[in-house]
């Protein structure tokens, strides 16, 4: 019998993801499903094939040796059709775990990223490799699951073939049988499911306490940490204990159960060979065609893997549930100066409205401030106008075309995105600077990172823009200036700063503020979420946010008279905030 499986079953589309992955292999599950059956019509062969050796050897027939080279060429054949299984299906399951996986990604990628975030990185972890891995085994498996049952079927009418009243004593241990295979199945699935939910929750703590690992070490609370990310351990072996405890419920049935079908099917045809009803031969092949009839080892075995297979593409198939940013096919007017629309926009949570924003206008060409306490939405607002969040109800135009008519290529052309904790992907420097949806020419990249204040420390590095990202020892703020210089070098018409210089010191910043002033970046229209006065000052309008809605527009000069929108840069409420 297989290992037990652990996988978890949950609310996803597991059913169509399974078909379209048996789908993308069709070819090779031919080719598996066609062996098998092949293998199984050997394996049933053999036992009347040898029977019948057995009686031309007793009887000294001429023919016995064509019958045992009979039995020697079936025997090699059900060995290279084993072989041809194992082939296929191995190449089978294996693209169809890399399809899954590519579909996973691209699914997690194509959606809000707000929606994929809430998964967790420790679960999602968990759905694209253990889950897709035993995900991927489930189309060979259902095929080989249903060549399974021929041996078992088979032998069953070969024993009535041969002896009837073999055939009716095997018949009353079936029951027991079927029985066996219900509770093997109805325990697996149960444990199956709460092993792996547990499972993703320590891989979702560990994840977390690895991006937190110097706060933890600051902190010295290590002992208290990897007892919280240790303890549903308890549980889990728990469960791992229930499926052993199932999967050892099975052996130990079958174990007893199948020899017993047998010896009663030997001594029936005992008793049958000494009325001389038949043969010695025949004796031989129902003793054989007893033991695969009752081999629900293999039934139970391929069920168990199917089991663990649909489970786990339930887990898999939640993804395809993320709803994903639709684009469009229009591109953006060439002549146009990115001006920023936004009408009836609302963003709703649980029942509660965070955004709601009738009107607002930036015009191309300048830039704006988003200002406001913790929760007023200036990140929401932020994350609408980059589309990386559609509107529950409203629009957003740039140059008068909806953003979500844009193609995908052209939306993230024309926008940029500087966060305050940006994450860096390539193999070297140059590389994470040049990451977009088009490899940005050289030039352009150092051009953006002096606009950052980034090229003077990028320079010092041992390979300078070549430097491997791994090997670049960065500070937080280094960090925030190659995203800064990766969104300046990438945003052509719109530049969102989303508190992007937050560590940045008095000196960066300033550089930074004069280079988006004097027009060294790109982009010709800019939106900052800001924190510092000295930000909200560089613009030419400040939108001043409040619960979600707009509270006053105007530049900051006008608005630093009022003590509520002093009190939101949490300094002194003195001086003029210039």
């Amino acid at each position: 019998m297989a290992s037990p499986p652990a996988s978890t079953a949950e609310p996803g589309r597991g059913g169509p993801l399974l078909r379209a992955a048996a789908r993308h292999s069709g070819g090779r599950l031919v080719v598996v499903a066609l062996c098998a059956t092949a293998a199984a019509g050997v394996t049933l062969t053999v036992p009347a094939v040898l029977g019948r050796a057995l009686d031309l050897l007793l009887s000294g027939s001429a023919h016995s040796t064509t019958a045992v080279l009979t039995c020697a060429a079936l025997l090699i054949a059900e060995i290279g059709l084993d072989t041809a299984v194992a082939w296929h299906g191995g190449t089978a399951t294996a693209r169809s775990t890399a399809w899954l996986r590519r579909r996973g990604v691209r699914r997690l990628l194509a959606a809000e990223p707000h929606r994929a975030e809430s998964l967790g990185a420790g679960d999602l972890a968990t759905r694209l490799t253990a889950n897709t891995t035993d995900a991927g085994t489930a189309p060979v498996t259902a095929v080989t699951a249903v060549t399974a049952v021929l041996p078992p079927v088979g032998a069953l009418v070969a024993l009535f073939v041969i002896d009837a009243w073999t055939a009716l004593a095997f018949l009353a241990g079936v029951p027991l049988l079927l029985l066996l295979l219900r509770s093997f199945i109805r325990g697996t699935t149960d444990s199956n499911a709460a092993y792996q939910r547990t499972q993703a929750t320590i891989a979702g703590r560990l994840a977390e306490a690895l991006t937190g690992a110097r706060t933890i070490a600051a902190a010295g609370t290590g002992d208290l940490e990897r007892a919280r990310i240790l303890a549903p351990l308890d549980e889990l072996g728990a469960q791992g204990r229930r499926m052993w405890r199932v999967y050892g419920l099975a052996v130990a049935g079958s174990t007893v159960l199948m020899p017993l079908l047998t010896t009663v099917v030997l001594a029936v045809g005992g008793l049958r060979l000494a009325a001389g009803e038949i043969s010695v031969g025949e004796l031989l092949a129902l003793s054989r065609y007893a033991t695969y009839a009752a081999g629900i080892g293999t039934v139970t075995g391929a069920l168990s893997t199917l089991v663990r297979g649909r489970t786990a593409a339930r887990r898999v198939g939640t993804l395809e549930e993320l709803p994903a940013l639709r684009h469009g096919e229009a591109r953006l007017p060439a002549d146009g100066e990115g001006t920023l629309e936004l009408r009836g926009l609302t963003v709703t949570r649980d029942g509660t409205r965070l955004l709601d924003i009738p009107s607002l206008r930036l015009p191309g060409g300048t830039t704006t401030a988003v200002v406001g306490p913790s929760g007023s939405g200036k990140t929401l607002l932020a994350a609408v106008a980059g589309r990386l969040l559609d509107p529950d109800t409203g629009t957003v135009t740039l140059d008068g075309v909806p953003l979500a008519d844009l193609t995908y290529q052209e939306t993230r052309h024309a926008i940029g995105t500087a966060f305050a904790r940006p994450a860096l992907f390539g193999r070297t420097v140059e590389d994470a600077l040049a990451c977009g949806p088009r490899r940005y020419p050289p030039q352009d990249v150092r051009r953006a990172a002096r606009a950052a204040g980034a090229d003077g420390f990028v320079t010092l590095l041992p390979h300078g823009y070549r430097t491997p990202l791994v090997a670049a020892p960065l500070s937080g703020g280094e960090r925030q200036r190659l995203g800064l210089a990766r969104a300046f070098a990438g945003s052509e018409r719109f530049l969102i700063m989303d508190d992007a210089t937050s560590s940045l010191d008095t000196v960066t910043e300033q550089q930074v503020n004069r280079a988006l002033v004097s027009g060294e970046v790109r982009a010709r229209t800019r939106l900052i979420v800001a924190h510092r006065p000295s930000c909200a000052a560089l613009a030419d309008t400040v939108v001043w946010l409040e619960k979600g809605t707009v509270r006053a527009t105007g530049t900051h000069r006008q608005l630093w008279q009022d003590p509520d929108y002093r009190a939101n840069f949490a300094v002194p409420t003195t001086g003029t905030g210039r």
